[in-house]
């Protein structure tokens, strides 16, 4: 998987930034594309990205501030001519319905494809066969929602060998041991997937945060997480300003990172007063003190998602 920042900064887009939305591509089976939060411009960030609207499976929204929902109406009626007809679904909180439809309703605005919205308070929002999407309540001016996703482990590869001794040679048995299933060979023998599987592939763990100062949610939702992202709207010398907006500081996303054990923190909605690259130079080195593997959210920069390290 991949995150991709289509933009990073908080509350009004500048000439160096744009307004928040990040991408998440599934590289594997899935081949889809999740969008998270759509500030007004995310389509046209999208045009000069590697991300595609034809792939866009799921939008999941944190909260209803404009800088992070303005872009929605605007990409949903246009996804259709990037080749969008299949069917799309947008989490977000209480209101979200009522924001969508009004909005297309007026403008009478058409989409082709399937357009489902969920309104959500939190807990488990999707599941299926290879992930888990779960929510919880953060601490904003108005409800705003962080999101954990969670990759279910992965059967381990085919030791060939293994598959030697039994005989097996390429074809539709493979696919079933892949699959978790018990098979019988000619001569009557059970083979299970684990005599002949390696050691199971750990899934992956990403959250992605909503605005929010320091509270009780953000620790669940990111312990143990291979990628934590989190808002740093202003250096820690403006930790009351901070907390009167509620917002964070670069040293309280990485104490946060610190504090659930997180692999990576990835930090983003950085406030226009830090104009280019080396004014948020600072905020990083700052979070850096803390918590030594942290990053900037760049914009058009992919970001492989990694394992973490496990403690032996």
């Amino acid at each position: 998987m991949e995150l991709y920042f289509l933009g990073t900064n908080a509350g009004v887009p500048t000439l160096q930034r744009n307004v928040t939305s990040i991408g998440l591509r599934m590289l594997d089976e899935r081949r889809a594309l999740w969008l998270f939060d759509c500030g007004e411009g995310t389509q046209h960030q999208i045009l000069s990205s590697p991300l595609k609207l034809s792939k866009l499976e799921k939008i999941f929204i944190t909260h209803l501030h404009g800088d992070h929902v303005f872009g929605l109406p605007g990409l949903l009626s246009s996804r259709a001519y990037q080749g969008g007809t299949t069917p799309l679904t947008v989490y977000g909180p209480p209101g979200t319905d009522r924001m969508i439809s009004t909005t297309m309703e007026l403008s009478q605005s058409r989409v082709n494809y399937d357009l489902n919205i969920v309104e959500h308070t939190g807990g488990v929002l999707f599941e299926d066969d290879s992930f888990i999407v779960e929510a919880a309540l953060l601490e904003h001016r108005i409800d705003s929602y962080g999101y954990r996703i969670t990759e279910k482990d992965r059967p381990g590869s085919l030791d060939p060998a293994k598959m030697a001794e039994y005989g097996l040679k390429p074809g539709p048995l493979f696919g079933r041991l892949k699959r978790g299933e018990t098979i019988t060979l000619d001569d009557g023998q059970t083979l299970r997937p684990e005599d002949v599987l390696g050691v199971p592939k750990r899934g992956m763990v990403i959250t992605i945060l909503g605005d929010t100062r320091p509270c009780d949610n953000v620790q669940p939702l990111s312990i143990d997480a291979d990628v934590l992202v989190h808002e740093a709207t202003f250096m820690h010398d403006l930790a009351d300003t901070a907390h009167e907006y509620y917002h964070s500081t670069s040293k309280q996303a990485a104490e946060a990172a610190r504090a659930a054990n997180v692999g990576q923190l990835i930090m983003t909605h950085f406030s226009s007063r830090y104009k280019d690259e080396d004014q948020l130079q600072p905020l990083l080195e700052e979070a850096q003190s803390v918590f030594p593997n942290t990053r900037l959210a760049n914009e058009h920069q992919l970001i492989p998602v990694v394992h973490r390290k496990q403690e032996s």
